[in-house]
């Protein structure tokens, strides 16, 4: 019987969770005691929105994000539903407008003052009256700016304008009627080209956004799914929820495919409802459990076993809802890659916790902070609805970067000398452009001149890591494992150089398109 080491290298396997002391947290928030399995709380870099308990009506607070202590108890509220609110979602490229699900089965939009609240905001600046039973969800489109999907109690999914002058709006531009009972959950991909919901039938979907027409479906006997989301552009789904033995439990699927899933791994034996939460940039994926305190993480890959395990954050605290920070609200500066809010109803705080990757220096780290999805449309409703599909506009993280001018996703490379001067009809542009390009020309010949000098000094000498001229035939089984793990370890230290090379390469080529698409160019 042959024995086949375990070799496995990941940049995250010693992620760890730090949750944040007492005077960094929301303390004295009257969290809603609503039983719907919903996150009850939105953050972005400027507040934080949480579902409060009140009579005669719903409503929710809103908090500066640095305001961390004691919540005083007459705080003003957005109080204009006249039923328990259900689901909050904050705009993803407006940090002041904020859209709600209520049992009153409106959707309102509210426009949040920038200094903050002074006194409850009882008028909201958009009315959507569709749905004639609760809405339980909602979600913003990821690239098309004011559009929202909207989900009820009426088996309905509606998608709605909100660039119209109307601040009542009674007709949705589409209406989704394919499920056959409650949707549980709704997941864009990257480009918002497909929807992914979960329904109470059992079933998976994976919906075309535009025309509602299911691609997709799953009904499977062994997983019934309650949560599912997708994987980024991975062309996968997770979905979490109960196996057939009540045993809380994650599935793996393909968004091809949803006839069997590729991979099914029971939790544990608890009785609350798994959140998924993905993020596409590092590909960890963080499942927390509803009613107690842990989250466990795991990395995707792009090969089997697809799903891997990494560790576990544990705490005494357990969590009614949870809400996630925007990449563009992390501290770069520690390394913090995800950021939880959550919600503890047993002593009515919020508690934020951050999970970090352990690094030595203090510097940016370009290699766990890819171009991210940034807080400006790619494209318009008006657009989106003629039926245009664009990737989402990227940013960079590092700090003193220029955010405002965010950078489109490129699907595709392009070389670099398609870059001609003659483009620009501005002479200064042109000399702009010919010299950035004669800078990178001038980096990739150094660079060559580097790699060939550093092979040329070490080719003869070294291999594997070894001195050839000490380095004999293996023996032993011990020798025979020690050279194979140090030919794992140089094969990983040059994909992991590859990797940023990679990475500078795109950035690079990111950089000449965005002076390409700037104004003024023709």
């Amino acid at each position: 019987m042959s024995w086949r080491p375990q070799y496995r290298s990941s940049k995250f396997r010693h992620v760890f969770g730090k949750p944040a002391n007492k005077e960094n947290c929301y303390d004295g928030v009257p969290i809603t005691k609503s039983v719907h399995d919903n996150h009850f709380c939105a953050v972005n870099p400027r507040f934080i929105a949480v579902v409060t308990e009140c009579a005669g009506g719903g409503a929710f607070l809103i908090i500066p994000i640095h305001q961390t202590g004691k919540i005083d108890p007459h705080h003003p509220r957005v109080c204009g539903h006249r039923g328990n609110v259900l689901d909050i979602k904050w705009n993803p490229f407006d940090d002041f407008s904020i859209a709600s699900g209520s049992e009153d089965s409106t959707v309102k939009i509210w426009d949040i003052p920038k200094h903050g609240m002074m006194k409850n905001i009882t008028t909201a600046k958009k009315e959507l009256q569709g749905h004639s039973r609760r809405v339980g969800l909602i979600e913003w489109h990821p690239t098309a700016g004011n559009v929202l999907f909207s989900a009820g109690y009426d088996y309905k999914i509606m998608v709605w304008n909100l660039d119209t002058q109307d601040q009542v709006i009674k007709n949705p531009v589409k209406t989704i009627s394919v499920h056959s009972d409650v949707v549980l959950s709704m997941s864009f991909n990257t480009d918002g080209s497909l929807l992914a919901t979960s329904c109470k039938d059992k079933t998976l979907k994976v919906i075309d956004s535009h025309t509602g027409v299911v691609l997709q479906e799953a009904n499977c006997k062994s997983h019934k799914a309650s949560k599912v989301v997708f994987l980024g552009n991975l062309k996968k789904l997770i979905s979490t929820g109960t196996s057939r033995w009540n045993n809380r439990q994650i599935a793996l699927w393909d968004q091809d495919d949803l006839s069997v899933p590729l991979l099914e791994e029971d939790l544990d034996g608890s009785s609350g409802v798994p959140f998924p939460f993905y993020d596409p940039d590092t590909h960890m994926l963080y499942v927390a459990g509803k009613g107690d305190g842990n989250i466990r993480y795991y990395e995707i890959s792009f090969e089997k076993p697809y799903l891997q395990f990494l560790a576990e954050y544990r705490s005494y605290l357990t969590q009614k809802g949870m809400g996630i920070m925007p990449k563009r609200g992390l501290d770069v500066s520690s390394c913090e890659v995800f950021r939880f809010y959550k919600l503890v109803t047993t002593k009515s705080i919020i508690e934020p916790l951050s999970m970090i990757v352990p690094r030595r220096s203090e510097s940016y780290q370009e290699d766990i902070y890819p171009m991210t999805a940034g807080s400006e449309p790619a494209m318009t409703a008006e657009e989106w609805f003629k039926g245009v599909h664009k990737d989402p506009v990227l940013m960079s993280l590092k700090p003193g970067s220029k955010n405002s001018q965010s950078i489109p996703l490129v699907t595709a490379r392009e070389p670099l000398s398609l870059l001609e001067p003659k483009r620009f009809q501005n002479r200064i542009e042109q000399l702009e452009v010919a010299s950035i390009q004669e800078r990178l020309e001038q980096k990739g010949t150094k660079e060559e001149r580097l790699e060939d000098k550093i092979q040329s000094k070490t080719r003869p000498a070294f291999s594997n890591g070894c001195d050839l001229s000490e380095c004999a035939p293996p023996k032993t089984e011990n020798e025979l494992l020690q050279m194979f793990y140090r030919q794992q370890e140089e094969i990983r230290r040059l994909r992991e150089l590859l990797g940023q090379r990679d990475v500078r390469v795109k950035q690079l080529e990111l950089e000449i398109k965005n002076i390409r698409n700037c104004p003024g160019s023709c």
